[in-house]
C-alpha cells in the first residue's frame, strides 16, 4: 500500500526523473518532479512536501556540490523542518559530510541501488513525521501556556513575607540562574517554581516536574536521562528522559533532598556538563534546561552530616527562596480560601459560596501543620459536604491528625495493620500522597513502595 507521503524530486536529468517516478510511485502518496531548481521555492509555496530529493549539481561539468548546498539553504529558509536527501553521481564523502552539516538528512549516489534509495527516503519520511509531530506538540504547548498564563500569577498572597518572595522572583525570573526553593511541606514550592518559569524568557517552553522522592533508585537514571531499547528487560523502545524532555524550558526537581548520596553525583554531572547519556547509550545528548529545585530538608545540615554533596548544593543554590509557613502569613488565609472556594464550587458544579466572619476566624486560628495543602483539602471537603451558599464556622470541618487518634486494632498482625493504616491515611488526606506520607511518618518514595506492595 502507498505510503502517506509527498515527495519532490529536483534533477536536471529527465530520464532519471522518470525512472524515480516509476520506481517510487507505489511507495509515496504523490510524487512531483522539476528539472529547473529556480522553480523550487515557488513549488514549495504551492504544496507542502515531506521529502525532497535534490540533485547536488545542475550545470554541466561542475561537481562541487555548491549548487545543491545553495538550494538546500533556500529550502531550509522556507521550511526549517524540511527533510532533504541529496543525490549525486559523485561519491564524495567530504561533500556528503558537508551536506549533512548544512542540514541535509541523508545522501545517496546515482548508482541505482533500489533498496538503499527506498530505505533512505522512507527513513527521511519518518523523520519528517517526527519533526512535524514535535512542531505540533510545541505549538500546542505554547498556546496552552499562553492561555493558562494569560494575565495570571500562580502565587497568591499580599502578606509581607510573600511580598519578599515576589520581589526575589521578579529579580531572578528573567535570568537563567538555578533556583532552590525551601519550605515546609504544603507551602507551595511547586506553585512558586511555576511562577519563576512563567516570568522567565522560557515561559513559552515546557515546564517539567519531577518528584525525586517518588522515583526508585533502580529507575533513577532511566527516568531522568532516558534509555535505549534493550538497555534492560522492560526497555522495549527508546525513551526520552526528563532532562531531554525539558530542554529549552524549566526542569523542576522536587524533593531533591531525598536523592541518595550515590546518585547525587550523576545529577551533578548532568547539570554541570549540560548533557545526559541515556541508559544503554554511548552518545551524550546536549540539553539546555533551567534548574529549579525544591526541598523541605535543611540541605546545609545534610552537607555537614555527609548526606548531601556540597558541590551539588552550590550548583542548584545560585538563588535561594524560602517560603513561609501558612501560620506565618495568616493575612493570606482569606484570599487563599476564596480562591479554593471558587475553584472547587466550579469543579463540583456548586453554587457560589461565601464564608462569614466566624468561618474565616476559625480558619485563621488553626495551626495549619499541613500549610496551604491542608487548607486546600479542608476547603474542598467543605464544598463537597455543604449546599448552603453562606458558610459558618460549623461548616468548616478541620479533622484531627491521624497520629493523634488512638484506635484499638482488630488484630495485632503488623502487615495487615500497616495495610489498613496506609489505606486510612490516603483516604483521610483525600489521596494527597505528600500529606499521607507525613501523617505516616515516612517519605513518599517509601509510601509508593508500600502501595505497590499491598496493591492499594
Amino acid at each position: 500500500m502507498p505510503q502517506k507521503g509527498r515527495l519532490l524530486i529536483v534533477d536536471d536529468n529527465e530520464e532519471l526523473l522518470f525512472a524515480f517516478q516509476l520506481f517510487l510511485k507505489s511507495h509515496f502518496e504523490s510524487i512531483d518532479t522539476i528539472k529547473n531548481p529556480n522553480l523550487l521555492v515557488s513549488k514549495l509555496r504551492e504544496k507542502e512536501y515531506d521529502v525532497i530529493l535534490l540533485d547536488m549539481n545542475f550545470k554541466a561539468g561542475i561537481n562541487s556540490g555548491n549548487e545543491g548546498l545553495y538550494w538546500l539553504k533556500q529550502i531550509l529558509d522556507f521550511d526549517k523542518n524540511a527533510c532533504v536527501v541529496f543525490i549525486t553521481a559523485y561519491g564524495d564523502i567530504e561533500l556528503a559530510v558537508r551536506a549533512m552539516k548544512e542540514g541535509a538528512v541523508d545522501f545517496v549516489q546515482k548508482s541505482w541501488d533500489e533498496k538503499h534509495i527506498l530505505s533512505t527516503l522512507l527513513a527521511a519520511y519518518k523523520l519528517r513525521c517526527s519533526k512535524m509531530e514535535i512542531k505540533s506538540l510545541k505549538s500546542k504547548q505554547k498556546r496552552l501556556n499562553q492561555e493558562i498564563n494569560k494575565n495570571k500569577s500562580f502565587v497568591i498572597g499580599k502578606s509581607p513575607r510573600m511580598q519578599e518572595v515576589f520581589h526575589t522572583v521578579d529579580k531572578v525570573a528573567a535570568t537563567d540562574a538555578n533556583v532552590l526553593i525551601t519550605g515546609e511541606n504544603g507551602t507551595g514550592k511547586e506553585v512558586v517554581a511555576r511562577e519563576v518559569h512563567l516570568r522567565s524568557t522560557r515561559s513559552d517552553q515546557i515546564f517539567v516536574h519531577v518528584d525525586l522522592g517518588a522515583i526508585s533508585e533502580s529507575l533513577f537514571e532511566s527516568e531522568l536521562f532516558g534509555h535505549k531499547k534493550g538497555a534492560f528487560t522492560d526497555a522495549k523502545e527508546d525513551r526520552m528522559g526528563r532532562f531531554e524532555l525539558a530542554s529549552g524550558g524549566t526542569l523542576f526537581l522536587d524533593e531533591i533532598g531525598n536523592v541518595p548520596l550515590h546518585l547525587q553525583m550523576k545529577l551533578l554531572t548532568a547539570i554541570q556538563r549540560k548533557e545526559v547519556t541515556p541508559v544503554g547509550g554511548s552518545t551524550p545528548v546536549q540539553i539546555d534546561v533551567r534548574i529549579v529545585a525544591a526541598t523541605n530538608c535543611n540541605l546545609h545540615k545534610m552537607v555537614a552530616d555527609g548526606l548531601f554533596r556540597e558541590d551539588l548544593l552550590y550548583r542548584i543554590n545560585t538563588i535561594s527562596l524560602e517560603l513561609p509557613s501558612l501560620k506565618e502569613r495568616s493575612e493570606d488565609i482569606a484570599e487563599l480560601s476564596q480562591f479554593y472556594l471558587e475553584k472547587f464550587t466550579k469543579q463540583y458544579a456548586k453554587e457560589s459560596m461565601q464564608m462569614n466572619k466566624s468561618a474565616l476566624t476559625k480558619l485563621e486560628k488553626h495551626a495549619w501543620p499541613g500549610n496551604i495543602r491542608e487548607l486546600q483539602h479542608i476547603i474542598e471537603k467543605t464544598v463537597i459536604l455543604n449546599d448552603s451558599t453562606k458558610l459558618n464556622a460549623e461548616d468548616i470541618i478541620i479533622g484531627e491528625s491521624l497520629k493523634k487518634t488512638e484506635v484499638m486494632p482488630d488484630s495485632f498482625n503488623l502487615i495487615e495493620n500497616e495495610r489498613v493504616l496506609i489505606k486510612k491515611a490516603i483516604q483521610f488526606t483525600g489521596g494527597n500522597m505528600s500529606m499521607a506520607a507525613k501523617e505516616l511518618g515516612i517519605n513518599r518514595s517509601t509510601l509508593y513502595d508500600k502501595i505497590k506492595k499491598y496493591d492499594l
